[in-house]
């Protein structure tokens, strides 16, 4: 009796929970989400309308704690748009210049003396990745993947020649962003972006404050698999698919970065043989008949992330979940677009 009735509880809870959804969207995220596929939560837009925006699951397994629209959940490599703004920002003060060498700001080795802020910011650097050597250290800090890249003896590739998505170049940007500011890479960001733009749940990750709220994460067996770097500029941000709404807005009304900087943000970049990549300043591009949509997608450890926004009907499609492994986030994309239609 007691089962059942806790049950029927649960099925109570979770109607109420995709009640916020019109009918196509609730469908889709209820499969997922029946299928063991999806646990977090989804903000989507359809031309200025919110059409779905709800949460579901647990934020915490061991705990038994309910997933909350407000629950900050990780999203790793879409904190990249946020550097990248960072930048503009300092740009738009006359802080920097996008043309700037890098070195100009912070010590780098001699083969990257010559990489400049642009190329870091549309990932044609050159600098090597460092996810794919040391990214599973624990409590990975930006000055340890600088320290690794000072015992490298060479860049990847001729800087500006091709794109070559490098986590180690935003890492320089946070650094730069911290050199020019004089304040951390998070205190910038709350500073600039997040407080004025009401975003209260948003937030960089610190090791000496505790974030009793946040959404744990977690693999595909359900065992704890939660963030254990300390890396900023390439990720570092816990947020609310809200608060990217509201980071979205901000955008779009040019209430952080001017028309000129919001218009090359979303410019691919152009190389050195004349043809373009897929990547501006902090997102990836698509163009089509029907116009320019950007994205930016984010995934480490149980966490994953997706930001999309059609830049010309003022819709988005966001979903952060904290178990990452099972969830099918280009298939649920997909899904998700065609509710827009």
């Amino acid at each position: 009796m007691r089962t059942s009735l806790f049950s029927a509880m649960l099925g109570f809870i979770f109607i109420l929970q995709l009640s916020s959804c019109e009918k196509n969207s609730r469908n889709v995220v209820k499969n997922y989400y029946d299928k063991g596929e999806f646990n977090g939560s989804v903000l989507a837009v359809n031309h200025g309308k919110t059409v779905c925006d709800t949460a579901l699951g647990l934020s915490n397994l061991e705990k038994n704690i309910k997933m909350e629209k407000t629950t900050p959940i990780y999203i790793a490599s879409l904190s990249k748009p946020f550097t990248a703004v960072s930048v503009m920002l300092l740009q738009q003060e006359g802080l920097l210049n996008y043309d700037d060498k890098a070195s100009k700001y912070i010590e780098l080795p001699a083969y990257a003396q010559n990489i400049s802020i642009r190329q870091l910011l549309n990932h044609t650097s050159g600098i090597k990745d460092y996810e794919s050597i040391i990214f599973s250290k624990k409590g990975l800090t930006n000055q340890d993947v600088l320290s690794w890249l000072n015992g490298l003896n060479q860049l990847e590739f001729p800087s500006g020649s091709k794109f070559e998505y490098s986590n180690s170049g935003f890492i320089i940007l946070s650094l730069i962003i911290e050199k020019v500011s004089k304040q951390s890479y998070g205190n910038f960001l709350n500073e600039y972006i997040f407080v004025p733009l009401g975003m209260k749940n948003t937030w960089v990750y610190d090791s000496s404050t505790s974030h009793k709220n946040r959404a744990t994460g977690y693999n595909k067996d359900k065992h704890l698999d939660d963030y254990s770097i300390l890396t900023t500029g390439d990720g570092g941000i816990y947020s609310t698919p809200e608060d990217l709404f509201r980071f979205d807005q901000a955008l779009r009304s040019f209430k952080l970065i001017n028309k000129s900087n919001t218009d090359l943000m979303y410019t691919p970049a152009k190389l050195s043989d004349g043809k373009l990549s897929n990547y501006g300043f902090g997102w990836f591009i698509e163009e089509s008949d029907g116009g320019k949509t950007v994205s930016h997608t984010g995934g480490l450890s149980g966490f994953r992330a997706i930001f999309w926004r059609d830049l010309n009907n003022n819709s988005s499609i966001i979903a952060l979940t904290n178990q990452g492994d099972v969830f099918p986030l280009a298939d649920f994309l997909k899904d998700m677009k065609r509710t827009l239609q």
